[in-house]
Parts: C-alpha cells; structure tokens; sequence
C-alpha cells in the first residue's frame, strides 16, 4: 500500500474520531443544557400515544440521541415512572427524531466548522454564566462533529481506489451482508446517527452505492436497539419489555422496508430522488468532489424509512405490547418479597452510565429504601407491643437489607457525580446523599426498637395500657410524616410542607407530654422501672425518627439550609 494511502487511512481514522467525539460532546451538551427539562417533558406530556410520539420527535431532536431517549424510556418504564403505551409512542418518535442529525450531517458545513468551533472555545473560556459554558460545550461539539465529516470524507475521496478498499466492499453487493454490516457498524458505535454519518461520507464519494445503502440502513435501525437492550438486563420485567417493544419495532420495520426495498427497489430509489431534488438545486450536485445529492439521498432514505415505518406500526402498537409480553413472559417478585431481599431494584448494571436518567432512578432506588425503613419500624414496633420473637427476627434480617441500600446507593452516587450531569440534577447530588444516611438512621431506630422488644421479652417487662395507647399513637404520627416526606420527596413537590411541618411540632410536643406522662405514672407506681426506662428510649426514637423524616423532606427545598453542604458532603464521601 503507498505512503499516499496510508496517510488517508490515518486521516479517516482521525476523521471518524473528531466525528465521533464531537457527536458525544454535542449529545453530552444537550442533555447538561435541556436533559432535565426534557425529562419533566417526558414524564407529564406522554398520556396519549400521540402525544407521546411527538415528545419523542422533539426529545430526540432536541438531544441528537435515540439511544438516550430509548434508554430513559427503559429506565422510567423500570422505575413505575411511564407504561408501556407511553413508552412506545415515545419509541416511535426517538426513531423519527434521530433523522435530523443525519439532515444536518447531510448539508455542505464543514466550510463552516472552524467558526462555529471558535465561538463555542470563546463560550467555554471566557464566558461566566454555567448554562451558557453548557451550551458553549454543544457548539464545540457541534464544530468538531463537522471538522470530522470534513476530514473523513475527504480522506474516503482518497482510498476509495485503494485495492483493498475495492475489494472490500465489493463483498457487500449481497443485501443480507449489507443489514449486517450496518448492525455490526452501529452496534459498535452504539449509535445509528454515527454510521449514518459515516454512510454519507462513503455514498456522497462514491464509495458504496445508493442502492446498498438502504439495506444498510436497516442494519443501523436494528443495531441502534442495543443500548437499550443492555440497560434493561439490569432491570424489571417492565423494563426488558420496553427493550422489547424498541427491538420488534425496529426489527419488524426492517423486515418490512427489506421486502418492499427486493420487491420494489427501483420505485423506492425513483421516490427518493423525486424527494431529494426539492431539496438540492440538480441531480448529482458535486461540491469539492463530493456528490452533495447522494448525500441528501442518504439522508433523506434514513427519514423516509423511519417514517414509513411508524406510520405502519402506529396503530398496530397495541399488538406489539401484547407480542412483548408474549417474549418476556411473567411477573415481577411480589413487592413483599422484594423489600426483604438484600438486592437492588432500579440501579445498576448499564443504567448508571446515562447522564439523564441516572438521578431519577438513583431516587427511585432511595425512596425503595425509606419504604424498607417505614415498614421495618412499624414491624419492630408491633414486635415491642405484642412481644412476637418472629417479627424481631424479621426486623434484624430487614436491617441487613437497608444496611447494604445505604452502600451500594451512596457508591452509585459517588459513581455518578463522575458523570456530565444534567445542571439541575447535579444541584440535587449532595442532598441524595444526605436522604440516605437519614434513611439508614431511621433503620437503626427500628433496630434499637427491636433490640427493646428482645429485652422486653427476655426480662418479661409489660408496659401499662396508657403508655402502649400513647406509643400507638405516636408511631402513627411518626408513620404518618414519614409517608408524607418520602411522598414528598419522591414527586420533588412541596405539596406536604406545611403538614410536615405541623406533624414535626405536634410529635415534639407529643415527645415531651409523654416523658412527662411517665414520670408521673412511675412516681405512682403504676409502671416498672425497667420498662419505663425503655418506654422513655422508644419515644425518644420515634421523636428522631420524625425528626429524620422532616430532613428528608428539606432535601428537595431550593432554600433547604442544608444546600450549601451538599457538595461538601460529596467531597467528603470521596475522601
């Protein structure tokens, strides 16, 4: 091979790296600047199917990602956050919205790259305001993804005579070997906008030809679902069947788009380039030896595709839930038996490496752990009452399990404040933090709760009829704070402020009246010494219980006292 053809080969390998890390960089951006806004979006404005299908049109295009939509959908489905109508219809508009970056990737703007690249640098660097840095990184992103293309395409322009080259895809005249090479392609990028954008840049200088080209494509469509299918291996049943429904789609789509394409190809080809000429002044438009047509054409196929096959599937998509619960047959483990297992339910495996949702469903992972911690202290405190070893043993065994949420949560969180996190979802980092450790706090309460039970039993102390109404009493205020803050908290609404903070001052009171209670009915001889002793302990954890409580539901107020340590909480959680 001559000096003159290795040095384009390097040149397209530094090509496909600029491209690839500008795409990253431009997506990273997005999701900083919009991804938490877009995931609000996402969360309140998809109760219709259609609806749904428009919000993933914009999602998508909005954060040049398919990929992170379709992962956020599994991630939400995972967490009880979306069903499966909505995540369907948000599927078929991450499938359409993935088109416009290979729109913007088909148009002449490498000219234009160096000034764009310039003024997101001047952004970065000099600018102060952190939402228009954010932005800034897009604009970079958006320069290099273009200096890429640029590079890339001229470097194809040069070994494209190679023999090797020639030889090489000469072996992907077969439209079977075509699909693959576009999966094998995508799967690898793990991105369809990437080999779409790598597609471009060999059709536009006549490196593979039109008609390969949309059999690739359809390779891209089913390769693109592999990020999802990864992320669902680590959660529910719900969730391997949103993967589900993104993989029949795109799969069933491909098949469908691959007979008409063997059927009919040459009324497809004659459609798309009665398309692209609306679009580019001539046919076979060439701009600096590139042929800018064929590039529209690409383009253009990668959109019509997707359209064709959403319209298709639209209103079969009641079909296409039912076929996913066929492939993934079942039912979740009863919540019971969930809640005493020491595993986790939302975090891990692949969702922690996406940005976007990473926050979310850490939350979901934490308020599963504050429901453990409720019912572990309504158990340990009917265990004191009605003196049952079994519950005290329970107790112990759930405490285990809260005790290995608090390690694994906090190593997620430490794990994702390495990530490029949404702006407002890294403001509420640190305070995930501090609801965990409150979380645990409330486990140990329960544990010391039942470690009284046990001496209750063992000692054979009873309590007066006054001092268990008193400790039903308040273990149901307790009860009750803790649902409203863990409500609260989960919904990030300040619906249940005033009433949590009403139910703080009246467990204080109540805190005090009944130490006061007891002195009196210890003084009268009406109770045993011992057992009051511990009557005086357990109202006095349950006062902190209440006390955490109220912490957990500080934790989503912009003006929470405790904000201005959260990030030195995570400095200190570091090392």
């Amino acid at each position: 091979m001559s000096a003159e053809y290795s040095t384009a080969i390097l040149n397209v390998i530094a090509g496909l790296g600029m491209f690839l890390y500008g795409m990253k960089l431009m997506g990273d951006g997005l999701q900083k600047v919009a991804g938490d806004k877009m995931r609000g979006i996402l969360e309140t404005l998809t109760k219709t199917r259609f609806s749904a299908l428009i919000v993933g049109i914009i999602f998508t295009g909005v954060i040049q990602s398919s990929n992170a939509a379709t992962v956020m959908v599994v991630s939400f489905v995972n967490a009880g956050l979306m069903n499966l109508s909505q995540a369907i219809g948000v599927i078929f508009g991450a499938n359409i919205g993935t088109t416009v970056t290979g729109q913007l990737l088909s148009l002449d703007m490498s000219k234009y790259a160096p000034v764009i690249l310039l003024v997101g640098v001047i952004m970065v660097m000099f600018m102060q305001h952190p939402m228009v840095k954010k932005f800034g990184e897009v604009i970079v992103g958006f320069g290099i993804l273009f200096i890429g293309m640029g590079t890339m395409s001229s470097a194809v322009g040069i070994v494209k005579d190679a023999p090797l080259v020639t030889s090489t895809l000469g072996q992907l005249s077969n439209p079977f070997l075509c699909v693959f090479f576009g999966f094998a392609v995508t799967s690898i990028l793990q991105s369809s906008s990437a080999t779409v954008g790598i597609l471009i840049a060999l059709c536009g200088q006549g490196v593979v030809d039109i008609h390969h080209v949309f059999f690739m494509i359809l390779g891209c469509n089913i390769g693109a679902c592999i990020s999802a299918v990864l992320t669902s291996l680590s959660g529910n049943k719900m969730a391997k069947r949103a993967a589900c429904l993104h993989l029949s789609f795109n799969v069933l789509g491909s098949v469908l788009m691959f007979i008409v394409l063997v059927l009919g190809s040459n009324g497809v080809e004659h459609l798309l380039h009665i398309m692209t000429e609306h679009t580019c002044t001539q046919p076979d438009q060439m701009v600096n030896g590139v042929n800018v047509f064929l590039q529209r054409e690409v383009a253009n196929t990668h959109t019509m595709f997707k359209v064709v096959q959403v319209a298709v599937f639209f209103f079969l998509s009641p079909l296409l839930i039912k076929l996913s619960y066929i492939l993934i047959p079942g039912e979740d483990q009863e919540e019971e038996a969930a809640s005493t297992a020491p595993e986790l339910a939302y975090i891990g495996g692949h969702n922690v490496y996406n940005p976007t949702t990473a926050v979310p469903t850490g939350i979901c992972e934490i308020v599963r752990m504050g429901n453990i911690a409720q019912e572990n202290m309504e158990k340990a405190m009917d265990a004191l009452l009605h003196k049952d070893e079994n519950l005290i043993a329970e107790v112990y065994q759930t405490e285990i399990t809260i005790d290995y949420l608090n390690t694994e949560i906090t190593n997620y969180l430490v794990q994702i404040n390495t990530l490029s996190l949404p702006v407002a979802d890294r403001k509420m980092l640190g305070g995930l933090f501090h609801v965990v450790n409150d979380i645990e706090r409330i486990g140990d309460h329960a544990e010391n709760i039942a470690d009284f039970a046990k001496t209750c039993i063992d000692q054979e102390l009873t309590f007066s009829e006054e001092a268990v109404q008193e400790l039903k009493d308040m273990l149901d205020d307790t009860c009750e704070i803790l649902s409203l803050a863990l409500n609260m908290f989960s919904h990030n609404s300040e619906e249940h402020l005033q009433e949590i903070l009403d139910l703080e001052n009246e467990i204080d009171d109540m805190e005090r009246q009944l130490q006061n209670n007891h002195i009196v009915r210890l003084t009268s001889d009406k109770c045993q010494a011992h057992a009051g002793m511990i009557f005086t302990d357990v109202v006095s954890g349950l006062e902190r219980i209440a006390d955490h409580s109220t912490n957990i539901a500080f934790s989503i107020l912009k003006d929470d006292p405790e904000a201005d340590k959260n990030q030195e909480h995570i400095e200190e959680v570091l090392g």
